[in-house]
């Protein structure tokens, strides 16, 4: 998330009058991620008392990497599983029925605001709570009617480092472009014949709303896609399982394994490809990070990462081999 369009108190207080949540209260740009322009918005509310018709809401407008064909897909996603009791936050629908209106000729989407604060150092109670509801998750998504490719795939990801350039990588790092290899090699790894469902692929710490020990809130879902299950945990795994200083904590790791296990157990192809999938998990914020810091305009309100990060974690993976699920 973060703010690349602004909106004046008139666009929003228009726009908002579109649904019917009440008046536009207040509007406050939110600077966290890299993708779109999202504002925290408060309203006076709606007299109807359905769930989701409070007074918080979370907007965005669509800004890079989700194609408008896309939206369908993800909020569509959001509205099944929470009918089906995951945490996750409703669309909210326009006075017409729609998902999502343009505005300054790009999509913007009204999504209800859930209670919570994401972990900066989860505990591991709160990663084996994650693991369980991730497979909650997956379990749920499974009939969801709606399929999309994953658009950051092991291919795409070699892809964008290989579009980077060594050159280039290297002004961020002289080690980065060694990730080039790598990526190629992850891009060459059969995920076919793993069972599959509506993946998020991105759940950072910074993506998960808890109070305590309980998740109140799966958020940002807009590299949803359909895929490998264990690949979403790998990538969870990923964002999860390191301290502040980049090392690796075994037992964040162990919990939020045991946590999905005691919801859905891995099947025994899962296990085995799991730590070549962490792997190509970490090469995939490798190239997203890489791919923002040399291309994120310089006077956007973004904080860039560092690919290293994840450089690193795939050395670790690579490393740890078969003892990963040990």
């Amino acid at each position: 998330m973060a703010v690349y369009t602004h909106l004046g108190a008139e666009d929003l207080a228009r726009l908002i009058a579109h649904y019917d949540v009440g008046q536009l209260v207040s509007a406050k740009g939110i600077a966290e991620g890299v993708s779109n322009s999202n504002w925290l918005v408060e309203t006076t509310g709606s007299s109807g008392g359905a769930r989701g018709s409070g007074t918080r809401f979370i907007l965005t407008l669509y800004e890079r990497r989700i194609a408008l064909s896309d939206l369908p897909f993800f909020l569509g996603l959001l509205d099944h599983l929470a009918a089906k009791g995951c945490p996750v936050p409703r669309t909210i629908h326009d006075r017409a029925g729609a998902a999502y209106r343009m505005e300054h000729g790009k999509a913007a989407a009204l999504i209800e605001f859930l209670p919570g604060v994401s972990p900066t150092r989860p505990s591991a109670a709160q990663a084996r709570a994650m693991g369980a509801v991730l497979a909650r998750l997956h379990l749920a998504a499974r009939d969801f009617p709606l399929t999309r490719p994953n658009a950051m795939d092991f291919a795409a990801n070699a892809a964008i480092l290989e579009a980077c350039g060594a050159a280039r990588l290297a002004s961020i790092d002289p080690a980065l472009p060694e990730m080039l290899g790598h990526a190629r090699a992850a891009a060459a790894l059969d995920l076919s014949g793993l069972p599959v469902s509506q993946t998020h692929t991105d759940l950072f710490p910074d993506n998960v709303l808890m109070l305590g020990d309980t998740v109140t809130g799966l958020i940002d879902f807009y590299f949803a896609c359909t895929g490998p299950m264990a690949l979403d945990l790998a990538v969870t795994h990923a964002a999860w399982c390191f301290d502040e200083a980049n090392r690796y904590r075994a037992d964040l790791g162990r919990a939020l394994v045991e946590g999905y296990e005691s919801v859905r157990p891995l099947e025994p192809a899962e296990r085995a490809l799991f730590p070549d999938i962490a792997k190509g998990a970490a090469l995939r914020f490798v190239a997203s990070r890489a791919e923002d810091w040399l291309d994120t305009p310089e006077d956007a309100l973004v904080t860039r990462k560092d690919p290293m990060q994840f450089a690193q974690r795939w050395r670790f993976y690579d490393a740890a081999g078969a003892r990963l699920l040990a």
